[in-house]
């Protein structure tokens, strides 16, 4: 929890983030009592079971089963979900819609018990872990016969990529070397309203971000600090990540809607002193596309930037949940991700590999980017609104 702050937040104060996240409607069914809310069934209750599991006894039964309806935040999801119905001859249709989307999605259909969706694909895994897992929403199942080929830290939930979110700046202006070598250096005069970010009130994984900082590396945080400044980090009262964080929303930062925006407003052309920011490594494609000037800033200290993953969770009362679960495996295996590889994402089965076509070159600078602890994301859920609260409070 934030050092300056109190050490627990209750059910209550948990939800204050949710208007953020889902409309009004959606929060009003989350805000049901626990009671009405259905609860979670075991794995062996959604299908066949783990115990007479095999792919092909998955695939005969999904074959006895009715159409499916699959949501992931890319619009490839589309021509995947015609993919599947190709090769298994089951009817899938995809649907892109936003992570705050989705949520309200599986929230309406759950708490009205009307389930028309079946398997969702989001990128908000703290929030699947603390509230659409544990109230019973949905469920995460993993595949047994990918058990030796995906880390057991993606295997629940099951997570079936992970994305990069990168330090970027514009290589045109700037050439080859990023104009930075210190995230501190964000929070000085000379960057004043020269960051680029997506709206960390929209963009809740940035701010889950801060939170895993603080809690698994704040001191490579504050060694950063006495690198830049040349002094020790005083954290007795404020760990270093809210102390960052304070800093770079007082520097008043450049705040955008969209990660294509941010893109846009880093890499555009003709432009002599442009911004700098984070943005997805998938937007790299828009140098080739839009013909902007996207670099990754190579050697920045602590990291080059952060990794995020995409869950897979499935409906509770689906109507198809043998189709459901293959679906699941399909997105596992290279097949299946084949199509989102090219935008910078990595599957999480080890046994795929990247896309020699990703755009930014981030597979080279993988052991430079922070990568989440799962264990603690139910912790960045319950401290979100805390951590909303001080980057609203800095930025004026």
């Amino acid at each position: 929890m934030l050092s300056g702050y109190k050490h627990s937040v209750s059910q209550r104060r948990r939800r204050v983030a949710l208007p953020i996240l889902i409309t009004a409607t959606s929060l009003m069914l989350v805000a049901c009592s626990p009671s009405s809310a259905p609860s979670s069934p075991e794995s062996s209750d959604l299908g066949i079971s783990d115990d007479d599991y095999s792919l092909d006894a998955l695939i005969a039964a999904a074959k006895e089963e009715g159409p499916i309806t699959v949501y992931d935040v890319t619009g490839k999801i589309v021509d995947t979900a015609k993919n599947f119905t190709k090769k298994y001859g089951i009817k899938a249709t995809g649907v892109k819609a936003k992570a705050n989307e989705q949520q309200e999605i599986l929230i309406r259909e759950a708490q009205g018990g009307n389930v028309q969706s079946d398997v969702f694909f989001m990128t908000d895994a703290p929030t699947v872990s603390a509230q659409i897992l544990p109230e019973g929403m949905a469920t995460s199942w993993f595949p047994p016969d990918l058990v030796d080929d995906v880390p057991e830290e993606f295997q629940n939930p099951v997570s079936v990529s992970t994305e990069v979110d990168a330090w970027t700046y514009n290589t045109e202006a700037y050439g080859d070397t990023c104009p930075i070598d210190n995230v501190w250096a964000l929070t000085t005069d000379d960057w004043q309203g020269k960051v680029a970010l997506s709206d960390p009130l929209l963009r809740s994984d940035f701010l889950y971000w801060i939170n895993q900082m603080q809690t698994h590396a704040d001191e490579q945080l504050a060694s950063a600090y006495e690198e830049f400044f040349g002094e020790a980090l005083d954290t007795s009262d404020e760990s270093a990540a809210e102390q960052w964080l304070k800093g770079l929303a007082a520097n008043k930062p450049i705040v955008k809607k969209s990660g294509g925006d941010v893109a846009e407003t880093i890499g555009a052309s003709g432009q002599s002193e442009p911004p700098m920011g984070m943005v997805s490594t998938a937007e790299y494609r828009t140098n080739e596309d839009s013909g902007f000037n996207l670099g990754l800033c190579e050697g920045i200290s602590p990291w080059l930037g952060r990794s995020y993953t995409k869950v897979a969770v499935i409906a509770n009362g689906t109507a198809s949940p043998n189709a459901a679960k293959l679906f699941v495996h399909y997105l596992l295996t290279q097949e299946g991700i084949e199509p989102q590889l090219v935008d910078g994402k990595f599957s999480t089965n080890s046994t795929v590999a990247p896309s020699p076509d990703e755009p930014s070159g981030i597979e080279e600078f993988q052991d430079a980017v922070f990568d989440p602890d799962p264990s603690t994301a139910a912790d960045d859920f319950d401290s979100l609104p805390e951590w909303q609260d001080l980057w609203t409070l800095s930025s004026h």
